[in-house]
């Protein structure tokens, strides 16, 4: 279960040109359903990213969301379609208007007590929250205080860190910090936070100009135990006194034995080569550095490979000294706790700091503007093999502006990005695509979480001769934009988007009060006032006004001709793919480093020997038990001893099975209609998502795909269609279905069900073209989650040679997905009829009244008012008589495996099914999987290994048990660390303490903090897979009973894994040579890309 969580805090370098770096940590979402595994559309992944390009500052994107993952996403993954016009019925949601909430005051009296002024204060009803900006008098810190009902309370402080060259030393700053402290003096705090808090977010993130430092807990005492932590490790880390750390975390030279090759270690130092393996990392920093080349963002913050080795520990431990002080620090609260509280706690730090001149050697200088466009060109690691010709990228970049941009045009050019390219019918994002000129989209369109906003578009995959053209293209779709203007239904359909989804405020797993942290951080990072990025209403009530007034011609057109046509700041992007690059890079590296043994003495290299020794022994050996007890933790006695229950009520409506969930929604109704998969031919799976993206994106005999897409935005809040694929434990059959999910505001579920029905009944596969698209699209995506998410691809492959439901995925979102893509991009040109027959085979076989399932999830009254407009829709679909199952017995050869991709780092995976060695599941192999991660894996894997993350997982649905690493320097050392988890175990002494954190932690994790639409959502899964209320209280009995006994027994289901175990590796080709050869032809060797 770990799998997607670990996906969640690793994912994010690869978002936003991957300019912001996470430290890993694996917080699962345990609910006893999060293995349910889905391949989501691709329409879905567009929908995600559509979601992060709202508002420029209003709607700061969520940069660290759980991204690629590997069951059914919550429904912050639906697109933010809405429709506004001032003549027509709203259909956004409009929160009650709320007196301030009853929270307590803080007089000036108090803030005086504890060393603090009052600035301002204001009621911002966009948050229903009362928000006091304090400013501590001695250090001059700056304190945001947001008081409200949320219980999902937030803290973050943020430091101002702009580098000045590519070691790394905000990155590698940001992981050492969190290892030890002065009241916190063992190897990783963090980590025991990790373990044993009912934290709902435990993270830290490093911007190119900042770092931030955020948590969240609904639980009071545990919400300040982490404050604490957090707030010591920041002002008296361990750190700068301890070159371990710096080694372990940055770099080191390592050296086992003086005849062997000295190599490069260090946790950040993967991490990036990882981040320099992908092509869109590439492009994303080279953009960066190239459009701001004067100021701090011409180098890059978390630290390029070639360049991290230069850094000294001298100049860590300085930059800690100069800029990690109260004076350059920015702290945030949010939530229901005291605000006096919170005063008492900083002050007992702040106020052992002096003013310090900090902010003054903080400042971020703004970049200025040039005269003329520049071009760039660079080199990418690519495969040999294949048309390397059409393997080009190019991207055209702008920064539009040397100074900040008043509120009202922040708020106009989001509105024109999301108009651009916020959705498939967009005219720039349908126009590049349609063009044939490259496979997907690069570029994020605007950006503006730094100081200076930036606009990108271009594409991937286009031939050399073409780069010129999709240039051209660009520049002309704008400029004929600029003079024609937008269609108003485009219009009117996003603006109410954008409405909707700041009305929604649905945040999804993440925390509502840190997606307002990092909106308000945009600007008050920079001096600027922190109120203005959560306040939307007025300047969106104005604008609104502007367009019915002049018109979105004459708002829009302005800005296209000022910010890009006009503006000489161009910068475009070319990268070409490089077959030698990977294995160059690496052979430099050699030789520096061959370079250095060479200078080195015998008593040199016995040295080094000893120290890499002594520095392994070190991240090995367990802190001691009164260290550990340092860390505040909660007792069993605060933990709830039954689970959270979602009120369902379970009817039917016109025969058929319909789930009511009565939530408070702000009257939204969020919708699922379930279609039983079972009846589908085995050879027709692989075209299912493909299938999905169709329903969204093709058109219907009456309606254009761009007049459907438009038509959903202004009646709905968005639909997405999906397969759901897992595993039921004690069942070799899978649980497998179709999701259509929809959300509207209640006064429009008829609308809602309409256009359900329109989608699943009315939509044409008759767009050769189209499909097309779909295909070329869909292969670029998977070649992209095959570099950067290779953890996800060795996990998905290893279920596909364990157990059906794996098998199935991985058809749909694994190796064999991209090769069925890559076949059938052939088979569309010569075979569209065919193809075209299955898309409707699809349909035929799974729309059937009989085998399909509602669930909603609001009110009671819009529960019930819905009720009509479900029973109408269920009357439009085909009453089938039953159809029999199709007989799904496929599984992947249980061989050893290697995936062959051009990286500089490996993903390495084992597993079995612990079902099969006859284990019986109890609630303790949650608690034990948790700790195997949080310690044995972690130390080994990650600490010691120099790898991202290490990390283990238990589908209990499927018994399938699972190691991963990611990022990994190593490819059989890790393989052996899997396999001495057995011994591990047998061996582990644990007293009291340490048991009842791991008890904890992993509660937290099984009662993770959910808004409405997710809780409804859960139980519907929960339904699908035969979870009953007794099951889930029988198993949180057993995780609250858990004892070293039940850690001993559990050794011997392991055991199985190293006996029994599957391997599959994503890696490089030299580490799989090395591999085959130190263990004769271990791996079959697979080439993917």
């Amino acid at each position: 279960m770990e799998r997607t969580a670990l996906l969640r805090s690793l994912s994010c370098s690869s978002l936003a040109c991957n300019k912001y770096y996470f430290r890993s940590s694996h917080k699962l979402s345990q609910s006893l359903i999060s293995r349910a595994s889905s391949s989501s559309s691709s329409s879905l992944s567009a929908a995600r990213r559509n979601q992060l390009r709202l508002i420029p500052n209003l709607i700061r994107r969520s940069l660290h969301r759980g991204h690629t993952r590997l069951r059914a996403p919550l429904s912050s993954s639906l697109p933010f379609n809405k429709h506004f016009s001032a003549l027509a019925t709203r259909a956004v949601a409009s929160p009650p208007t709320q007196p301030s909430p009853d929270v307590a005051e803080v007089s000036d009296e108090v803030a005086e007590k504890y060393g603090f002024e009052k600035v301002s204060e204001e009621f911002i009803k966009e948050c229903k929250s009362k928000a006091v900006l304090f400013k501590h008098k001695k250090t001059g810190a700056e304190v945001m205080s947001v008081s409200n009902d949320d219980e999902n309370k937030v803290f973050g402080i943020v430091i101002r860190t702009p580098p000045k060259d590519s070691t790394g030393i905000p990155h590698i700053l940001e992981h050492s910090v969190l290892c030890g402290s002065r009241k916190y003096p063992l190897k990783e705090p963090f980590v025991e936070l990790l373990k044993g808090s009912l934290n709902t977010f435990l993270n830290a993130f490093t911007y190119p100009d900042r770092t931030c430092y955020p948590v969240a807990s609904t639980n009071t005492k545990d919400f300040y135990n982490l404050v604490d932590v957090y707030l010591d490790a920041v002002f008296f880390p361990k750190c700068v006194e301890d070159f371990q750390t710096f080694q372990q975390e940055g770099w080191h030279f390592e050296l086992d034995n003086p005849s062997e090759e000295i190599t490069y270690k260090g946790v950040v130092f993967n991490e990036m080569k990882g981040v320099y393996s992908q092509p869109d990392s590439v492009l994303g920093r080279t953009i960066q550095q190239a459009l701001s080349p004067d100021n701090t963002y011409g180098v890059d913050s978390g630290g390029d490979p070639k360049v991290i080795p230069k850094l000294t520990f001298e100049e860590f431990k300085e930059f800690h000294r100069k800029y990690y002080h109260p004076s350059n620090a920015r702290i945030w609260f949010y939530g229901d706790d005291d605000p006096k509280e919170r005063l008492r706690i900083l002050s007992e730090y702040l106020d052992m700091f002096e003013a310090s001149s900090a902010p003054s050697e903080s400042i971020v200088a703004p970049q200025k503007l040039f005269s003329e466009p520049v071009r760039v060109v660079e080199k990418y690691p690519a495969s040999e093999g294949g048309d390397l010709k059409k393997k080009n990228m190019v991207c055209l970049n702008w920064l539009l502006s040397d100074k900040p941009l008043d509120l009202e045009t922040e708020l106009a050019l989001g509105f024109l990005d999301h108009l651009l390219l916020g959705t498939p019918a967009s005219p720039l994002r349908k126009i590049l695509l349609e063009s044939g000129l490259g496979d997907a989209i690069v570029g994020g369109g605007i950006e503006d979480e730094l100081l200076q906003p930036q606009f990108s578009i271009g594409l991937k995959n286009v031939s050399e001769e073409n780069i010129q053209k999709v240039e051209e293209l660009i520049m002309y779709t704008m400029k004929k934009l600029a003079e024609e203007g937008f269609d108003t239904d485009a219009v009117e359909a996003s603006m109410n988007t954008i409405e909707f989804s700041l009305r929604e405020n649905n945040t999804g797993s993440f925390p509502r009060g840190l997606s307002l942290m990092l909106r308000s951080i945009g600007k008050w990072i920079y001096d600027m006032d922190p109120f203005e990025p959560l306040k939307y209403e007025k300047p969106l009530m104005d604008l609104k006004a502007r367009i019915a007034e002049e018109g979105s011609k004459a708002v829009f057109s302005p800005l296209i001709e000022k910010y890009i046509l006009n503006n000489s700041h161009r910068v475009t992007v070319e990268m070409q793919p490089d077959p030698e690059k990977a294995s160059r890079d690496e052979a430099a590296e050699k030789e520096i480093l061959a370079k250095v043994k060479s200078s080195m003495t015998d008593e040199d290299l016995a040295e080094l020997a000893r120290a890499t020794q002594e520095l392994r022994l070190k991240q090995e050996t367990p802190d001691p038990p009164e260290a550990l007890r340092s860390v505040p933790s909660l007792s069993l006695n605060d933990i709830p001893k039954e689970p959270t229950r979602v009120p369902t009520e379970v009817g039917d409506i016109n025969g058929v099975t319909v789930l009511q969930h009565d939530l408070f929604t702000n009257d939204v109704l969020y919708t699922e209609v379930v279609l039983d998969l079972s009846p589908l031919k085995q050879e027709l799976l692989p075209l299912l998502p493909l299938f999905c993206q169709s329903l969204l994106e093709m058109g219907t005999k009456d309606l254009s795909f761009v007049q459907l897409n438009q038509l959903i935005g202004r009646k709905t809040g968005g639909i997405s269609v999906y397969p759901f694929t897992s595993s039921v434990q004690g069942k070799e059959d899978p649980c497998s279905h179709l999701i259509v999910r929809g959300k509207a505001m209640a006064g429009r579920a008829d609308d809602l069900f309409n256009l359900m029905n329109c989608v699943l009944q009315e939509v044409q596969f008759t767009d050769q073209q189209r499909f097309k698209q779909f295909v070329s699209q869909s292969k670029a995506r998977m070649e992209n989650r095959l570099r950067g998410s290779g953890h996800g691809i060795a996990a998905a492959r290893m279920d596909a040679k364990l157990n059906i439901a794996g098998w199935i995925s991985e058809q749909m979102g694994g190796v064999s997905y991209l090769e069925f893509l890559q076949a059938l991009e052939e088979k569309v040109d010569q075979d569209w009829a065919g193809i075209s027959s299955s898309l409707e085979e699809i349909r035929r076989s799974l729309l059937s009244r009989d085998r399909c399932l509602i669930n909603m999830t609001a009110d009671g009254n819009n529960l019930k008012n819905a009720e009509k407009f479900v029973g109408k829709f269920l009357d439009m679909l085909p009453s089938n008589s039953p159809v029999e199952t199709a007989k799904w017995k496929a599984r992947l050869p249980p061989t050893n495996e290697a995936i062959v991709i051009p990286t500089q780092v490996n993903y390495v995976g084992k597993a079995a099914n612990i079902y099969d060695t006859g284990y019986q599941l109890k609630g303790s192999a949650y608690v034990i999987s948790k700790h195997i991660s949080n310690t044995w894996l972690w130390d080994r894997i990650r600490v010691s290994g120099g790898a991202y993350g290490g990390f283990c997982d238990f589908d209990s649905h499927s018994g399938v048990f699972s190691f991963l690493s990611y990022r990994d320097p190593n490819l059989m050392k890790s393989l052996d660390v899997y396999d001495g988890t057995a011994d591990f175990l047998r061996e582990l002494e644990m007293d009291d303490d340490t048991l009842t954190k791991a008890i904890i932690g992993t509660i937290g994790d099984v009662d993770s903090y959910q808004l409405p639409d997710a809780k409804g959502y859960s139980s519907l899964l929960r339904h699908l897979l035969g979870i009953t209320e007794e099951e889930r209280q029988k198993r949180r009995e057993e995780i609250l009973s858990t004892s070293l006994k039940d850690f001993k027994e559990f050794a011997g289901a392991i055991e199985a894994v190293k006996d029994k175990g599957v391997v599959v590796a994503v890696a490089s080709p030299d580490d799989i040579d090395a591999a085959n050869k130190e263990r004769s032809n271990f791996f079959e060797v697979k080439k993917a890309l």
